[in-house]
């Protein structure tokens, strides 16, 4: 079954007119015979879109049940069942309702087209997965409802629905988009003339690079591989060399020419031919780069062989119109001999224009000769020297002993092949000596007439040559690819230690005193050292090794840091390494200090919640004893009251309930201050439990002390902890149970399990989930499960930091039958001898 076709109507801004240009369209295709229906269609109460709607079948929606609200959603099965042709699906990035059966619209969308439907539906550029955070910056407000690019790219039609700022601005006032009451908002915010417009090119450069998409791709299909001038894109090729400058500025002109907005279609290019790298072109690339992207324009590497067709691929593939190149930097003499990149590109140019720069350093070398020292080791070229030396007279020797049965042919063969071993071992600087010695003891020993450089015949003196050329051409290829081995080599190396690096630092896994002591360890100094200058004061923000007297190296990582290097003086390869680890080191700096940021915002963040919940709790939670403290003693005082002996002793009584609550209150906001500020220092000491457990138990009301029963063996070990602190743990574990858990017993059990103690208080109430059991101990945290009135929430929360200071830890699980039991767990004291306690009463049938 084929796939539906998707039509898109891409809207710049809300209130543009999408929805009725779909609608619009519905229309236009259901007169022209088409099975058209309406799915969905939001018209947020405009009356014009509304009309749209009649001439229309519209599908019922689906109702879904979200809490206690009912939503009306899209109804996919409805319109799989109906089955028409096009079916019209409104606002194509909406979150459907919990419930239904798929969680965004746009999923709905893509299985009605899997049934061979055709959509047309409608999206804002804003809501655009890649253009959400920029749409954000423009606007201020946060999108929450998203589609994924790769659904919108896919669209077979995509209709820009546009309007100028000034034209929407009308509608919004004449009550069009919004009503009455909401219109001064709009314009004073989210519809301001600067936003409209920004939004507005941020839609016409997205629909362009989808243009873009669909240009390249029809031409792929058709088999169409000349250039279409749809608009002007300028490459600009670079060398790394001088005139790269030139040429850039040079192209940024010509792209600027025909720029169609503020954005120019400026690339530059650079082919990397894998041959010998020139370190002042690499280090020159930095610079270009950067002044290309700050004319607008964008830089890109190429890998291949053959620079003209490299250029021209590229050149090709980015659906450039010009390119623009320098002229050759080579002599008169050496373009006579070879045409040169630029007469190359431009006669394989075709339909793209090439534009060749002249520039001063045109024209200002002649030829070169290959430099003596290769890439081997010095080592080696003295042994390959030594075979020449020790080569030459083996083999002359040799050969003037069998003249007889040796032809001139064979005697130069043989002494090509030690040319040959001698460039195989020593490269191009041993290889050159030994072609022109063997060449000359050729001609004096075995070429007639011997004895004399002079050689009669003109087969003997084009042999000599031969041989000559083919021995120094040997030796040349040899060394060249004995310097590329050495630079692939060391290429390989930094790639794969700086690709280490920049995961590591990503990774956050490294801090800058361990990156130093890694540009220390590769690159052999003695100290690396990272300087800050900022408002002309110089500050270290790291270092590794001792610094020496004398500095030996400085490179500059941004305007404000720089490197300085104590050791052997390192080479243009070596600093240009550098610079990249330079460069990585100020990313760990920036990454340290912003994780420093967050992690301070967060401890800002953390003390700024416990203000907001204390001043709440000040507010609320304890001016309800204080309330009722303030009325009790009111009553008391007044002379205009008549009141028994029974109303004063109620009324003395809810005073002493109050200033108990409150006294409670006041400590657990103290305990817990103390506990965020770090102040609590417990006295550990072997602690006797069950004295603990006695004393705690007087915190609570007479009718709650009834409650509680007391389960543990008669010979109890000694715990290491603070009395003081664990009296208070047990009484706030005894207070929250009696609390949640009324009229029911309250079971209090200790044991040892090897070397720990677990004190257990298990309660009857109702229980929490295994999601919240972790939240409970959170400081003002109440689960919403506590009376008005009858605490902050701190009860859990400062019986965990006591218990955490005293090295024990205290968890919530579920009671057997169903509750909920705290577990504390300490160290048992192991040189204090068990204490022997009666045994407690038994535990009656409806306890937990």
């Amino acid at each position: 079954m084929p796939r539906g076709i998707l039509r898109i109507y891409l809207g710049a801004a809300p209130g543009v007119g999408k929805t009725y240009a779909m609608l619009g369209e519905a229309h236009r295709r259901l007169s022209r015979g088409a099975d058209v229906v309406v799915g969905l269609a939001e018209t947020h109460g405009r009356a014009h879109t509304a009309e749209q709607l009649a001439g229309l079948e519209v599908l019922s929606r689906s109702e879904v049940t979200d809490g206690s609200t009912s939503v009306a959603e899209l109804d996919v099965d409805g319109v799989l069942a109906r089955r028409p042709e096009v079916v019209v699906i409104d606002e194509l990035a909406h979150t459907n309702a919990p419930g239904c059966c798929h969680a965004k619209r746009w999923q709905d969308v893509e299985q009605v087209l899997d049934a061979g439907i055709s959509v047309l539906t409608t999206v804002n550029v804003q809501q655009v997965e890649s253009l959400i955070d920029v749409a954000e910056q423009i606007t201020g407000v946060p999108q929450l409802e998203t589609v994924p690019d790769a659904v919108v790219r896919r669209a077979d039609q995509i209709e820009l629905v546009d309007m100028s700022p000034e034209a929407l601005r009308r509608r919004l006032a004449h009550g069009n988009v919004y009503p009455a009451e909401m219109i001064d908002a709009a314009m004073g915010n989210y519809f301001r003339i600067g936003n409209l417009t920004a939004l507005r090119e941020l839609a016409l450069l997205w629909l362009a690079d989808r243009v873009d998409e669909g240009l390249r791709r029809y031409k792929t299909e058709h088999a169409i591989d000349h250039v279409w001038e749809a608009r002007e894109r300028v490459v600009v090729a670079l060398t790394g060399g001088p005139e790269d400058e030139t040429l850039i500025r040079r192209a940024a002109r010509i792209a600027a020419r025909s720029a169609r907005g503020s954005e120019i279609d400026l690339l530059a290019v650079h082919v990397l031919t894998g041959g010998e790298r020139d370190e002042t072109a690499t280090s020159g690339l930095q610079g270009q780069r950067q002044l290309v992207e700050d004319l607008g324009g964008s830089y890109h590497q190429v890998v291949g062989n053959d620079v003209p067709k490299a250029l021209l691929e590229f050149a090709s593939s980015a659906e450039a119109t010009q390119l623009v190149i320098g002229t050759s930097r080579r002599s008169r003499w050496a373009r006579a001999l070879r045409s040169g990149i630029g007469a190359e590109v431009v006669a394989q140019s075709g339909e793209i224009d090439v534009h060749l720069v002249t520039h001063p350093a045109a024209g200002g070398h002649g030829f070169r000769l290959p430099p003596l020292t290769g890439a081997l080791d010095s080592r080696r070229r003295w042994w390959g020297l030594a075979l020449t030396v020790v080569g030459v007279p083996v083999l002359t020797k040799g050969g003037l002993a069998a003249s007889a049965a040796l032809s001139l042919a064979s005697v130069m063969l043989v002494f090509l092949l030690l040319v040959i071993a001698v460039a195989l071992i020593g490269g191009l600087w041993p290889g050159l000596p030994a072609a022109v010695v063997s060449a000359t003891a050729v001609n004096w020993f075995f070429t007639p007439p011997t004895g004399r450089l002079h050689v009669d015949r003109f087969e003997n003196l084009l042999a000599l040559g031969v041989y000559l050329i083919t021995a120094i051409a040997v030796a040349t290829v040899v060394d060249r690819s004995a310097r590329r081995a050495a630079d692939a080599a060391r290429s390989r190396a930094e790639t794969a230690m700086l690709a280490s690096l920049s995961r590591s630092v990503l990774a956050g896994d490294q801090g800058l005193p361990r990156l130093l002591e890694q540009i220390r360890e590769a690159f052999g100094l003695v100290s690396v050292t990272m300087v800050e200058c900022t408002h002309g004061e110089e500050r270290t923000v790291g270092s590794c090794g001792e610094p020496a007297a004398q500095v030996t190296d400085e490179v500059a990582v941004t305007d404000a840091l720089a490197l300085r290097l104590w050791g052997r003086p390192l080479s243009t390869s070596d600093r240009r390494v550098l610079v990249s680890f330079a460069e990585q080191a100020a990313v760990a700096l920036q990454q340290g200090r912003l994780a420093a940021q967050a992690a301070e915002a967060a401890r800002l963040a953390a003390a700024n919640s416990m203000r907001t919940a204390l001043l709440a709790a000040v507010s609320h939670d304890l001016r309800t004893p204080l309330a009722g403290i303030k009325a009790a003693s009111s009553a008391l005082r007044s002379t205009e009251l008549r009141l028994s002996v029974a109303d004063r002793t109620e009324l003395v009584e809810t005073v002493d309930t109050s200033a108990d609550r409150l006294s409670a209150l006041v400590d657990n906001l103290l305990d817990m201050s103390r506990l965020q500020a770090g102040a609590v220092t417990p006295a550990l000491n072997p602690s006797d439990l069950p004295d603990v457990v006695a004393r705690a138990l007087s915190w609570l009301d007479a009718d709650d002390q009834h409650r509680v029963r007391l389960n543990w063996p008669n010979e109890l070990p000694a715990v290491v902890a603070d009395p003081g602190l664990l009296e208070r743990v047990v009484a706030n574990l005894l207070s929250n149970a009696a609390r949640h858990a009324p009229n029911v017993p309250i079971l209090l059990s200790a044991g040892a399990v090897g070397g720990t103690m677990e004190l257990r208080v298990a309660d009857r109430g109702p229980g929490i989930p295994t999601a919240d059991r972790e939240r409970v101990f959170v400081a003002f945290q109440r689960l919403g499960d506590s009376p008005s009135g009858q605490g902050v929430g701190l009860g859990l929360a400062v019986a965990r930091g006591l218990t955490e200071a005293m090295g024990g830890t205290l968890t919530a699980e579920d009671t057997p039958g169903g509750g909920l039991t705290m577990v504390v767990s300490l160290a048992v004291a192991t040189t204090a001898p068990p204490t022997t306690v009666p045994a407690p009463a038994p535990v009656p049938a409806t306890a937990p």
